[in-house]
């Protein structure tokens, strides 16, 4: 055996009891929301709480970390195998203008919002991203490239808690909405898409009113979350040099960029000439959720219940604001484009 495959060996066996223990609270996750309904991110994040002490100390310690940052990162890698370009451009112009306005105001509404509110800008930006393209999982990836401060785990866990809960007050509220605003299927599926975060409430709502209003909910909300790439490159950009204070190498370079937005752009773009069968793209897909799932047991593991009802109203406030916001602008954008 060689020295690398030695090494290999003995990394599998250092990170094997903690990524186990997350995966056995993944799965618990995984029952409990197929038997008795509710999110299955936020089911995981809540078990894994009540695991916080083996991420202190033992055997569990570096699998749990390497479960909450390396799998992490090859979950949002493979969400690129659910996007393609034609998908995207069938769209049309109108949903695609929606998309790219909300998402870029909400975002910088969350930063403006956050400082008006005394919280920290990378606070701000990490509700706002999470809140604009894709609940939870946007949440995981903008953490993964903002300045790591002390309450970083905390923020995280928080952000994954309270868009989780909104976007399921949506799915159940927004459908209402509809007929009070005589919106059309069209502009009821963009309207869906457009401002529930996570894509399985996107989907619940809009199937709920037609085949056709959860068709193109759907499309839009994979718009969305096809903005992850350029919103996180873009952040990985904005924070490279206070990223750099924390991580730079021993020769002074600045980090790369971060391997798997490299990995995710070139999934969507191989996926989108139709190279990879389709047993090929629902094996990554189901992939991605279940390291997605693995990986926020992890952050949970790493979280307490104290630490996260710790932030505060004013937190509460921001997340509710920043969905507000979007509400009111997409419906703004929908009125203007479909009237």
């Amino acid at each position: 055996m060689s020295l690398a495959q030695l090494a290999l060996v003995q990394r599998v066996q250092q990170v094997f009891p903690g990524v186990m223990a997350a995966a056995v609270v993944g799965a618990a996750a995984t029952f409990l929301s197929e038997h008795y309904g509710g999110p299955v991110m936020l089911f995981a994040l809540l078990l894994g709480m009540a695991l916080y002490f083996l991420s202190q100390e033992g055997k569990c310690v570096p699998g749990i970390e390497f479960a909450a940052r390396g799998l992490l990162r090859f979950a949002i890698a493979l969400l690129g195998t659910q996007i393609t370009l034609s998908e995207i451009m069938a769209l049309g112009p109108r949903p695609i203008l929606t998309v790219l306005v909300s998402v870029l105001a909400t975002i910088i509404v969350g930063r403006l919002l956050a400082r008006a509110l005394g919280l920290e800008a990378r606070f701000g930006l990490l509700t706002g991203g999470a809140v604009a393209i894709c609940g939870a999982s946007a949440a995981l990836a903008i953490s993964a490239v903002l300045p790591r401060g002390p309450n970083a785990e905390r923020d995280t866990a928080f952000t994954v808690i309270g868009v989780t809960a909104l976007s399921t007050v949506a799915m159940i509220l927004y459908p209402m909405l509809v007929p009070l605003l005589a919106l059309d299927h069209t502009a009821a599926g963009v309207f869906l898409g457009a401002t529930i975060h996570d894509v399985a409430q996107v989907v619940g709502a809009g199937f709920s009113i037609s085949q056709e209003t959860g068709t193109i909910a759907t499309f839009t909300k994979l718009l969305r979350v096809a903005l992850l790439l350029p919103v996180v490159f873009c952040f990985t950009l904005l924070f490279r040099d206070a990223v750099a204070g924390t991580a730079q190498n021993s020769a002074g370079r600045q980090p790369p960029l971060p391997w798997f937005l490299i990995a995710f752009a070139v999934l969507v773009l191989l996926t989108s000439t139709g190279i990879f069968p389709q047993p090929v793209l629902d094996t990554a897909k189901s992939t991605s959720r279940w390291c997605l799932v693995i990986a926020i047991s992890a952050l949970g593991m790493k979280t307490t219940l104290k630490s996260v009802a710790s932030v505060g109203p004013r937190a509460i406030a921001l997340l509710v604001g920043e969905t507000l916001f979007l509400l009111l602008l997409v419906l703004g954008l929908i009125w203007l484009e479909y009237a």
